[in-house]
């Protein structure tokens, strides 16, 4: 017969307790749900999974307090109207790759390597219906630029 320690119960208790909590913080748990997103380049198709932000509260967290992001995953923002759109980076401590969407799906510009926790303010130059960010580097790896096409059902083809 074996005798736990009566505090052995509560520890354990809240120790998962814990655990529970801390799952549900973001950047400690993988968030959300994937949607598969393509990029077309002069190198070909790139395929990613993107976490869509539709709601102001998503965007506004968006990856703050994020510790990581893998190469073939984004984070895609997609506006109700076409707008000029401003992000920093204030609390995200990840760099990364804001391509810039016009609403054909057409790639208007791209900020590369956004420098983590700043709070400079990156504009999208030019109206825009998304945008998507990945990690830093992406861009130059794939071969991304102005004018390629990104394809997800928010954007219009012709």
């Amino acid at each position: 017969m074996s005798t736990r320690h009566p505090l052995a119960a509560a520890f354990s208790a809240l120790f998962a307790a814990l655990f529970l909590l801390l799952a549900g913080l973001p950047g400690l748990a993988e968030e959300g749900v994937f949607e598969p997103l393509s990029i077309t380049t002069q190198s070909g198709k790139h395929d990613f999974q993107v976490e869509v932000m539709r709601t102001d509260e998503e965007q506004q967290r968006g990856m703050m307090f994020r510790r990581s992001l893998a190469d073939d995953k984004g984070m895609l923002f997609p506006f109700k109207d076409v707008q000029v759109a401003t992000f920093w980076m204030e609390n995200t401590y990840v760099s990364l790759d804001m391509i810039f969407i016009r609403a054909d799906g057409t790639v208007q510009r791209i900020e590369k390597r956004a420098e983590p926790l700043s709070t400079r303010t990156i504009s999208s130059g030019a109206p825009v219906l998304a945008v998507l960010e990945v990690v830093a580097g992406s861009a130059d790896r794939l071969g991304v630029k102005p004018g390629d096409k990104v394809s997800y059902p928010l954007f219009k083809t012709q």
